[in-house]
């Protein structure tokens, strides 16, 4: 596994009171969104912060927090479901717990999720749409 992380998700309450903090109070700019679903805000070169619906976010990622205890993924980003396929296995062997196996996803991405000894959670994803040209900027 390459070590680069290209998407940070928060599972946040309530979508529409993270847009109005970040993009409305802060001034980032939306790169895209599913209104009152996910947010995406491009933060660095390549990278992109995602805030999520936490609901959504904890029952694809495996993840049930105590009340108050945020959801948060770290995603690594790969060019085909096979490459999902051999990160999820060399996770494995180097001691990740599997928290759920690669499984074509909804919105047309394959993604699967691993937890490191202390428990975080890395989504191993391939999104056809996922491209990041010279400049940094992310298509998705």
């Amino acid at each position: 596994m390459e070590p680069r992380v290209d998407f940070i998700s928060l599972g946040v309450r309530s979508v529409d009171r993270s847009r109005a903090f970040y993009i409305d109070g802060l001034g980032w700019p939306v790169h895209r969104e599913v209104a009152g679903e996910v947010l995406f805000i491009q933060v660095n070169h390549g990278l992109v912060l995602s805030l999520w619906d936490a609901r959504q976010m904890q029952a694809e990622a495996g993840v049930s927090p105590p009340d108050g205890v945020p959801c948060i993924t770290l995603s690594h980003n790969l060019a085909s479901a096979g490459d999902v396929d051999r990160v999820m296995e060399e996770a494995a062997a180097a001691g990740a717990a599997i928290i759920a196996e690669p499984v074509t996803q909804p919105w047309g991405g394959y993604t699967g999720y691993f937890a490191d000894p202390d428990g975080f959670r890395w989504e191993v994803a391939y999104n056809p749409t996922w491209t990041v040209d010279d400049a940094g900027t992310v298509t998705v």
